[in-house]
């Protein structure tokens, strides 16, 4: 029979869906369950590489190591990263498939049902439950019959479905009441509960909504899940940098600008500096906005081509060179660190068909995409010793990589590879100035390690001439997994959740 599965489905994008299966995932975890996450389709450019070098939702590996299990491309076995001209790179299991225009990948999607399936036939010979995560809203009418992520998903697995609404947009009930009206009768009958999530204020006065939505629809209310502020969960889409709010004014020593480009990647990367004491993060769409930070950051692009663009029109690429030239510290990531240099070519048109275009010019540096995408794991040291760098020579690194090309110049490396995909190597990663002011690697979670994120930003603060905080102390955060768990499992009836899952 396989492993048990519950799915979690939402009214709409961004209700939380992600969250809740994760805090499922550890309350099972926590209860004595082998559990794994499920997601068939996501469509994210915050991506994650598994022990094999495949490439995942981050959401999926977040939500796995709720679980305590290492994350697997079978978790999330058809990814989707939107690029330019409407179309995505398609990744299957783990590796770049195809990339396609989005008319034409609704015609290939039916005959990915059976990766689909096979990756969730493994999960569940492996383990006691798999919980599944839809995606957007089960009950779109022009979505419906292509299908693969919501409840043909759900029809796949034999999964009951909860379907969580968000009550801080508004209008939860009438999400709630609309989305089962719109489901097909089989397809209303898997949802067997109804949660509402991110809750403000007093319960008794949300209690006549419950007993009328669980009348109205016969399906119960399992539970009301009050707004949990500062989860410490690495966010999926950019659309939660909207919701981020602005730094208060005085309120930190050190002022940190991300770019933020339309295909903004990976931007979780600069959680960890958010993290610290007296530092402020903040992203920067506008050249009017961007002021003079104490650090400028490129962060990583699906789409470097039509991100570079996107700043030549807003005038955002003037604005980051005179910073720069003026003695702003700036650091590249991934895309960002392609951008940094003279020229990005593309022989091959993996982004765009226009051959070659000029990066900022800030670092002597050229790179040239190739067909074949990078995803490792690595772990590396840091090489320079001068300006962003000083004091942390020998620091050691652990990230992923991510990204299409190589960049080659006559420049001293910021890192060296050690380790990569747990094989022991010794390569140069990335490049300084000649000052250490500007730098560029493609190490995603570069701030992840103390010692280095501590040294740069005591470089900062030396430069800007504050007194240092207690920076790069300890790594950021402890598991937040736990008190999410707590947090959820005193709102729902796990009682009747188990009943449902069938354990």
């Amino acid at each position: 029979m396989g492993a048990r599965a519950i799915m979690v489905q939402g009214t709409a994008s961004d209700v939380g869906k992600s969250v809740l299966v994760a805090a499922l995932c550890r309350i099972l975890r926590q209860d004595g369950y082998q559990v794994a996450p499920f997601k068939a389709q996501n469509m994210a450019l915050n991506a994650a590489v598994t022990s094999d070098g495949g490439e995942i939702g981050r959401s999926q590996a977040t939500q796995a190591l709720a679980a305590g299990v290492e994350p697997t491309v079978d978790m999330n076995p058809i990814l989707l990263k939107p690029e330019a001209g409407m179309r995505s790179q398609v990744v299957v299991r783990g590796k770049v498939w195809r990339t396609l225009p989005w008319r034409e990948y609704y015609r290939h999607r039916a005959a990915l049902l059976d990766v689909i399936r096979g990756s969730l036939d493994r999960l569940r010979e492996a383990h006691d439950v798999v919980v599944i995560e839809g995606a957007g809203s089960p009950a779109e009418p022009n979505l419906k019959a292509g299908d693969i992520v919501n409840m043909r998903v759900a029809a796949l697995a034999d999964a009951p479905v909860l379907l969580a609404g968000d009550i801080d947009r508004g209008g939860v009930f009438a999400a709630l009441l609309g989305t089962l009206e719109l489901l097909d009768p089989a397809e209303r009958a898997r949802v067997r509960g109804l949660i509402i999530n991110k809750f403000r204020g007093d319960l008794d006065l949300l209690r006549p909504g419950l007993d009328f939505i669980a009348a109205r629809t016969g399906v119960p209310v399992l539970g009301v899940v009050p707004h949990l502020p500062d989860i410490g969960l690495a966010e999926e889409d950019s659309v939660a940098l909207e919701r981020r709010a602005a730094p208060a004014p005085g309120a930190a020593v050190l002022d940190i600008a991300v770019i933020q480009t339309p295909r903004i990647s990976n931007f979780d990367d600069f959680d960890p500096l958010a993290a610290e004491d007296g530092v402020a993060v903040r992203f920067v769409r506008e050249a009017a906005t961007l002021g003079e930070p104490d650090l400028l950051i490129l962060p990583g692009t699906k789409s470097t081509i039509a991100d570079l663009a996107a700043l030549r029109e807003r005038g955002l690429d003037r604005a980051i060179v005179a910073l720069a030239e003026g003695g702003t510290p700036t650091v590249g990531i991934c895309g960002g660190y392609q951008m940094l240099g003279e020229r990005i070519d593309d022989p091959h048109g993996v982004e765009s068909d226009v051959g070659s275009v000029p990066g900022l010019g800030l670092l002597p540096l050229t790179t040239t995409f190739g067909r074949e995408k990078t995803t490792d794991r690595a772990r590396a040291t840091v090489a320079g010793d001068r300006g962003l760098l000083a004091g942390a020579r020998g620091a050691a690194v652990e990230g992923y990589e991510i990204h299409m090309g190589r960049t080659a110049g006559p420049l001293p490396a910021a890192l060296r590879i050690t380790e990569r995909q747990g094989r022991a190597v010794d390569e140069p990663d990335g490049a300084t100035s000649a000052d250490g002011l500007i730098l560029g690697t493609y190490l995603h979670g570069l701030f992840t390690s103390p010692a280095l994120r501590g040294a740069i930003l005591r470089a900062l603060a030396a430069r800007k001439g504050v007194a240092p905080r207690d920076w790069g102390a300890t790594a950021p955060g402890a598991d937040p997994f736990d008190r999410l768990a707590d947090h959820v499992r005193a709102s729902l009836d796990l009682p009747a959740l188990y009943r449902i899952i069938g354990l």
